[in-house]
């Protein structure tokens, strides 16, 4: 796991090759697995795989989402606000599970921030997205995931780039 965690990086470029049906049915799989506060389950995914869906999906916010356009699969990560208090943090555990997933099976991955973020400043980036896909209100856009085969090979983390720091025993100790 700490192998993956170190070499897990936000990928932007993706190649032209396809991702099969069995590789896109583990992540969807591997999600439906993800923990969520009192067993709610409040998430729901949209896997989006057609190019004029992907495209308008890129346009979401002013900055940020562009390079989702040559994705080959975008996965909208939604929360159930009716049914978890807590959805924010379930859709934010199941978002980092679909991308530790994807690194495992050889993809590159990007999250796209949408809560809280503007597509222009009549309309915020989940409205938009919830207009685009058909989505109803009480379901909530927390964020899209990018998805595909890396076209780029960022440098992984090394083993010694973590805060420690930020470690804290028993108390809160400034350092």
């Amino acid at each position: 796991m700490l192998e993956l965690l170190r070499t897990r990086r936000s990928i932007r470029k993706y190649s032209n090759r396809k991702i099969d049906n069995d590789t896109v049915n583990q992540i969807k799989e591997a999600v439906l697995r993800s923990p969520s506060s009192r067993g709610l389950n409040p998430w729901e995914f949209i896997f989006v795989d057609e190019k004029s869906i992907i495209k308008q999906l890129s346009l979401s916010k002013k900055q940020g989402s562009d390079f989702l356009e040559h994705a080959p699969i975008a996965i909208v990560v939604l929360g159930n606000e009716n049914k978890s208090d807590v959805w924010i943090e379930d859709c934010s555990i199941a978002s980092i599970v679909i991308q530790l997933t994807a690194h495992s099976l050889g993809l590159g991955s990007c999250w796209i921030q949408i809560r809280n973020r503007y597509h222009s400043p009549e309309i915020s980036s989940e409205n938009f997205v919830q207009k685009l896909l058909g989505i109803p209100e009480y379901m909530r856009v927390l964020s899209i995931i990018g998805i595909g085969y890396p076209d780029e090979s960022p440098k992984p983390h090394s083993k010694e780039s973590p805060a420690f720091s930020k470690n804290h025993y028993n108390t809160y100790k400034q350092v």
